[in-house]
C-alpha cells in the first residue's frame, strides 16, 4: 500500500465519521421517540418512497456543523434530508425534514439546504416530493430567516414556480406544520395527511387562544381530517406513514416518464481501475497533478479524445480539455494539469472549448485543482486578465448541464474560471483533497503579515520575531481551515464530499438527471480577442 493511499484511505474514514454522526442525532433514543409516536425516521421512508433496489443519492450530509447559532452549536444534517431518487423511474428530488434535530426548525442553513434542493430540481426539470415535519422558523434568529429573499417565504415561491412549470410539487405531512411550515402542505399541487399525526395551522392553539381567547385542540384546530373533508387545504388522509409513502408513489404513477436529452453509448469500466485514485492523489493539496492519469481512472475504457494536447507546452497543457465518456454519457472535460496555474494559453484553450462544446450540446465536467491565473507583469502583458475574462464569460454563458468536480486547490479567479459555486453548476462535488478559498493559507498570512507589520512600524512597535510567526500561523490556520472540505460542506459550498471511489457513480448521476431537460441554444456575450 502506497503512502499516499494509506493517507487518503484514513481521511474518508474522517469522512464517514463525519457523515455518520450527521444522520444519527439523538440516537437511539431519539428513534424510540418516533416509535411512539408512530413515525419511523425519514431515511426510512425515503428507502420506502424510492424504487426498490435502486440508490438515493443524498445531498449536503455534512451540512450544519459548526454554525454557532444562538444557543445552537451543530444543526446536524442541517435538520433536513435532501436527495435524488427514482420514482416510477423518473429523477426525483426528495426533501424530508428531520423532526429529531430541534423538531425540524428552520435554521438558516436550514433554508439553504432546502432551497439548494429546490434550485436543482428547477434546474434539471425534476418533480419535487416534501415530507413535511416542521415548526417553522428558528424564533431567536428570525430577522435571518423570515423577511428577505432567500429567507423561509422563498420557500413557498419556488415550490409555485415550479409548480407553474409542470413540475410537481408533492407534500406528505408526517407531524406538525406550524405557521410558514403549513404552506409547505397547503402550496403543494396535493398533499398528503395522516390521520391523528399530521397537523397544519397558521397559528396552534397556544396562538388561538391568546389572540382570539379561542381554546381548542390541534386535531380539531388543523389535524388530518380538518384539512381533508373540511378545509380542503389537504386532498388525501392516511392512516399512517406506510399507508401515506404509497399514495405519493401512487400519486407519481402516471407521470409522464422522463427521457434524456443526449445520444448516450454502452457503459463501460475503465481500464484504469479507479482505485488507482487513492494512490495518484499526492498528500498535499498544493503539489501538481497528472490530469491524464486522473481522467483515466474516472473515463469509460479509459479513452481520453484530447484536444489541443499540445498547445503552449508547459503553460497551456497546464488545464487539459477533450472528450470522455462516463456509463456511457458523452462529456466535455476541462481538467487542471500539472501545477494547475492558468496561464493566459490555457485561458484561451478553454474558452475556445467551452464554447464548442456548447454548440454541440456536450455537457461539461471541470475537475478543478488550481491556485489561480498566473499573475506578474509578463502575465499582464500577455493579457491574462482578457483571456481570463473570456474563459469566465464562456462558462458563465454555456447552456449545456455542467458539473464540477474539486480535487485540489481552487483558489482565487480560479474558482470562477472552472465553474465554482458562483457560477451555478447543476451539481458541485469535492473531495477531501479539495480547499476552496481565495488563497491558500501559506499565502494569506503572507500578505497579511506583511499588512501587519507594516502598521506596526508606522506606530513605532516593529513586530518581533514571536510576534511574527505567531501571527503568521493564525492566519495560516484560519484560511487553511476554512478551506478544508468539513467547513465547506457545513456551510453548503458544495453538494457532496465525494470519497474517490464514489465519484463515477456520483458523475453519471449528475450527468444523467442534468440531461432530462431539452439543452437550449448557444448564445455568448461579448469576447475579447
Amino acid at each position: 500500500m502506497t503512502e499516499n493511499k494509506t493517507f487518503w484511505e484514513s481521511e474518508e474514514k474522517k469522512l464517514e465519521d463525519r457523515r455518520q454522526e450527521s444522520i444519527c442525532s439523538g440516537g437511539q433514543k431519539a428513534i424510540d421517540t418516533l416509535t411512539k409516536r408512530g413515525k419511523r425516521p425519514v431515511r426510512q421512508l425515503i428507502d420506502d418512497l424510492i424504487d426498490p433496489g435502486t440508490p438515493f443519492f443524498e445531498l449536503s450530509t455534512l451540512a450544519g456543523f459548526g454554525m454557532g447559532y444562538p444557543g445552537v452549536e451543530d444543526v446536524h444534517c442541517a435538520g433536513i434530508v435532501t436527495g435524488i431518487g427514482k420514482v416510477h423511474g423518473n429523477w426525483t428530488m426528495i426533501m424530508a425534514n428531520d423532526s429529531r434535530v430541534k423538531a425540524g426548525t428552520y435554521f438558516p442553513i436550514t433554508l439553504k439546504k432546502h432551497m439548494r434542493a429546490q434550485a436543482i430540481a428547477e434546474q434539471n426539470g425534476l418533480n419535487c416530493i416534501y415530507i413535511a415535519d416542521s415548526g417553522g422558523v428558528f424564533l431567536p434568529m428570525q430577522a435571518d430567516v423570515f423577511p428577505d429573499d432567500q429567507h423561509f417565504g422563498s420557500i413557498f415561491y419556488n415550490m409555485a414556480r415550479m409548480s407553474a412549470k409542470g413540475l410537481r410539487q408533492v407534500t406528505l405531512s408526517t407531524g406538525g406544520n406550524t405557521a410558514g411550515g403549513a404552506y409547505i402542505v397547503f402550496m403543494a399541487c396535493e398533499s398528503i395527511m395522516i390521520d391523528k399525526q399530521s397537523f397544519s395551522f397558521l397559528g396552534g392553539p397556544p396562538l388561538v387562544k391568546m389572540a382570539t381567547g379561542e381554546e381548542i385542540s390541534a386535531e380539531d384546530l388543523g389535524g388530518a381530517k380538518v384539512h381533508t373533508q373540511v378545509s380542503g387545504g389537504a386532498d388525501h388522509l392516511c392512516r399512517d406513514q406506510t399507508h401515506a409513502i404509497g399514495k405519493v408513489r401512487q400519486l407519481l404513477s402516471l407521470t409522464r416518464p422522463q427521457k434524456i436529452h443526449s445520444h448516450t453509448y454502452e457503459a463501460k469500466e475503465p481500464k484504469v481501475s479507479p482505485k488507482t485514485l487513492y494512490d495518484l492523489m499526492p498528500i498535499s493539496p498544493h503539489k501538481g497533478i497528472d490530469g491524464r492519469k486522473i481522467i483515466a481512472a474516472i473515463a469509460d475504457e479509459s479513452e481520453f479524445i484530447e484536444h489541443k494536447k499540445n498547445f503552449a507546452p508547459g503553460r497551456g497543457t497546464n488545464i487539459l480539455t477533450g472528450k470522455i465518456r462516463i456509463k456511457g454519457f458523452p462529456i466535455g472535460i476541462v481538467c487542471s494539469n500539472a501545477a494547475g496555474i492558468i496561464f493566459h494559453e490555457a485561458a484561451k484553450k478553454v474558452a475556445e472549448w467551452v464554447i464548442r462544446c456548447s454548440y454541440e450540446k456536450i455537457p461539461l465536467l471541470f475537475i478543478q485543482s488550481s491556485p489561480g491565473y498566473m499573475i506578474g507583469s509578463d502575465a499582464e502583458h500577455s493579457g491574462i486578465g482578457k483571456y481570463g475574462a473570456d474563459m469566465v464569460r464562456a462558462v458563465s454563458c454555456a447552456q449545456v448541464p455542467r458539473v464540477q468536480l474539486v480535487i485540489g486547490p481552487d483558489n482565487g479567479a480560479a474558482n470562477y474560471g472552472m465553474c465554482g459555486r458562483g457560477y451555478r453548476p447543476n451539481f458541485l462535488f469535492s473531495t477531501m483533497r479539495a480547499r476552496t478559498g481565495v488563497m491558500s493559507g501559506k499565502s494569506a498570512g503572507g500578505v497579511l503579515l506583511s499588512i501587519e507589520q507594516a502598521k506596526a512600524k508606522a506606530k513605532g512597535n516593529p513586530m518581533t520575531a514571536e510576534e511574527t510567526n505567531a501571527f503568521q500561523q493564525k492566519m495560516i490556520d484560519k484560511y487553511d481551515g476554512e478551506a478544508h472540505p468539513f467547513f465547506c460542506g457545513s456551510r453548503l459550498l458544495n453538494d457532496r464530499v465525494l470519497k474517490f471511489s464514489e465519484i463515477r457513480d456520483w458523475l453519471a448521476m449528475a450527468f444523467e438527471v442534468s440531461l432530462v431537460k431539452p439543452i437550449g441554444e448557444a448564445t455568448f456575450g461579448n469576447l475579447r480577442f
